[in-house]
């Protein structure tokens, strides 16, 4: 018999009591309330160990961190950082942990709504077992330098070991399979224990770290269950991403799938999105295949800068020049621009699109911290920054006067930690806080990114969409039903406009919006183009129909203790918007950039706090900001 309300027990309770008083019978007595014990306790159990999946067809907004380092990385272990997946995950869930230099660190807004930890997987969890005394790896020759209390030392036997797994791969024995297997383990359980559908995500991932000659290839690569391989694929195997994306399509067929996302295209040299293949032949349908197939989405910022456009590049954008890193990591060398950053990218794409019938570089964006302290420092206020011991502190990182000589990677170190920035975090519209809900819609690229805020950014296409629908309380669901998301194609059909909805929300824990703006590419004549629209503006202001900017609402930061305007901006800014340069026979891209008021960045937080005056030849104020990801579209044929 099944209960389904309290009611209904109590009676079926008293119906048996009765029924055994009067048989008379003391063990039909106890066998009955033994039963209705049970049957008052298990449900308890039950209820204790689920929570409700709160399920809404008009998506929700979910932010998160695709992009955590802990001890596993080699390099996050040199920089002293001994926190663990676990201490990872309960940063996102907004509990404190320790920084290594001792200092507490959390979340100051809300908690995170889901995390990856993904550790570098070349030679995951090796150092933490050469430290171990009670692990043979520790009697290595490497290992002695790694447990050594001499700095020096300690980064000596790591560049031996990266040398020697590069030369040797898998015959090297700093390779041990056996030990990276069971720190893949470890990361895979404290995902599983974390991993609450409806209120918190975790995803299995990890970093594959392909860097030829310093040029950064990275991808983090997340699963969409915890059925994973053995052993994670990493550039000891090949530093070819093809290689990283057949092999996705190898497990995929045995029911493990994962889809890798590229970082730092800034710092690739320009190889990130080059117009041919690893081999050099120039790119063709397959490869645009396989690789969309693996590679839907690419982090946009993150703390080693933002690689959405560049002043070299866009020279027409006032904004372009936000966060930028200019260096090939732990090097002095300059990287290239083009072939770099996604603005270009997406016009390269427009221009395969219309020349070859393909698109290989039609992907979303998301953005996350690459934090290697087990937490991102995602808030300018608060900042920790990135690389544990290395730049735990404002005098460490340069944002305050110094007397210490420090050296990183040929550069100097204070320089390299001016530039990295307080970014960023991946917004996902999806369904229900569960992994599948968020995988499916990473895969479909529905995703926006920001600098760190929580900015809410909806964005439709259509080409039927009412004059009137801005206001319709069933705006979503009619934007949906008509219309496209981010992420998507826009179909033409003959001469038809289409018109686009875009409606953003401030983070109610930072400045309010003072615009949205549309980025526009085109092709005319198989050449691509690129133009900023801004289609809405805070304060009552509107734009101006020739410049397509919006007067500047005099918003304000005072430097001196970092206060800003309470009296400008907007908490939402909304608007359906059609292009004013139209036309129905050329391919284009838009995708929606939502600019906040400015605010301190880092560097003067820390001046402020340190009672000294910001340091030179860095921006004092920043423009937090969204990017969402584009809508593409493809004329009738």
């Amino acid at each position: 018999m099944q209960f389904n309300r309290a009611y209904d027990l109590k009676l079926y309770l008293c119906m048996n009591q009765q029924r055994a008083i009067i048989q008379h019978n003391n063990e039909d007595l106890m066998r009955i309330k033994l039963i209705v014990l049970l049957i008052i306790i298990l449900p308890l159990f039950s209820l204790g160990s689920e929570v409700p999946i709160h399920f809404n067809a008009d998506r929700n907004a979910y932010f998160g961190d695709l992009h955590v380092h802990t001890r596993n990385s080699s390099d996050a272990y040199i920089f002293n950082v001994r926190a663990t997946p676990d201490d990872a995950y309960r940063y996102s869930k907004g509990e404190t942990i320790q920084h290594t230099l001792g200092t507490p660190i959390r979340l100051h807004g809300p908690p995170l709504d889901f995390t990856a930890v993904t550790d570098h997987a070349e030679l995951l969890g090796v150092l933490p077992a050469m430290a171990d005394p009670n692990n043979k790896m520790s009697k290595l020759s490497f290992a002695k330098g790694i447990q050594s209390q001499d700095r020096k030392k300690v980064v000596a036997a790591f560049l031996s070991i990266i040398k020697d797994s590069r030369q040797k791969g898998n015959s090297s024995e700093v390779r041990n399979l056996n030990v990276i297997g069971s720190a893949w383990q470890e990361t895979i359980e404290s995902a599983e224990r974390h991993n609450l559908p409806g209120t918190f995500t975790t995803f299995v991932g990890y970093e594959y770290s392909s860097a030829p000659d310093n040029q950064n290839l990275h991808r983090n690569v997340i699963f969409r269950t915890a059925n994973v391989p053995d052993i994670p694929f990493s550039s000891i195997e090949s530093n070819n991403p093809e290689d990283l994306w057949k092999w996705l399509d190898k497990i995929r067929a045995n029911d493990m799938d994962a889809l890798a996302i590229p970082h730092n295209s800034n710092v690739s040299n320009g190889l990130m999105f080059q117009r041919t293949d690893w081999s050099g032949r120039p790119l063709d349908a397959k490869y645009a295949q396989l690789r969309m197939r693996n590679e839907p989405l690419v982090e946009v910022t993150q703390v080693k800068g933002t690689s959405e456009t560049h002043p070299l590049l866009s020279p027409n954008d006032e904004w372009a020049s936000f966060e930028l890193y200019d260096n090939l990591i732990a090097t002095s060398q300059v990287t290239k621009k083009s072939g770099g950053f996604v603005r270009e990218a997406y016009k390269f794409g427009l221009e395969y699109q219309n020349r070859s019938g393909f698109n290989p570089f039609k992907f979303g964006l998301i953005g996350s911290t690459d934090s290697h302290n087990a937490g991102g420092a995602i808030e300018e206020k608060y900042y920790f920054s990135k690389a544990g011991s290395l730049d735990g502190t404002a005098e460490l990182r340069g944002s305050v006067p110094s007397s210490l000589n420090k050296r990183f990677g040929g550069a100097d170190a204070t320089d390299t930690f001016l530039q990295w920035g307080a970014s960023g975090l991946t917004g996902i519209w999806a369904e229900e806080n569960t992994r599948e809900s968020l995988f499916v819609a990473m895969k479909r690229k529905e995703t926006f990114a920001t600098s760190g805020t929580r900015i809410r950014v909806r964005f439709f296409a259509g080409l039927s969409f009412a004059d009137d629908m801005l206001n319709d309380p069933h705006l979503i669901s009619m934007a949906y039903k008509t219309g496209v998301p981010m992420g998507s194609d826009l179909n033409g059909k003959g001469q038809r406009q289409p018109s686009f909805i875009v409606w953003a929300t401030q983070d109610i824990n930072s400045a309010k919006l003072q615009r949205i703006q549309i980025i526009k590419g085109w092709l005319k004549d198989g050449k691509s183009y690129e133009k900023v629209y801004d289609v809405a503006c805070s304060d009552g202001l509107a734009v101006d129909s020739n410049t397509h900017r919006c007067p500047d609402n005099n918003a304000s930061v005072n430097l001196n203790d970092c206060s800003f305007s309470a009296n400008s901006g907007a908490s939402e800014l909304k608007t359906h918007w059609r292009d004013p340069d139209f036309n129905a026979h050329q391919h284009a891209f838009y995708y929606v950039r939502v600019l906040e008021n400015p605010t301190c960045r880092w560097s003067t937080w820390d001046a402020v706090k340190n009672n000294t005056k910001p340091v030179s030849g860095i921006e004092k104020t920043i423009q937090e900001r969204a990017w969402t990801s584009p809508i593409w579209y493809m004329p009738q044929v």
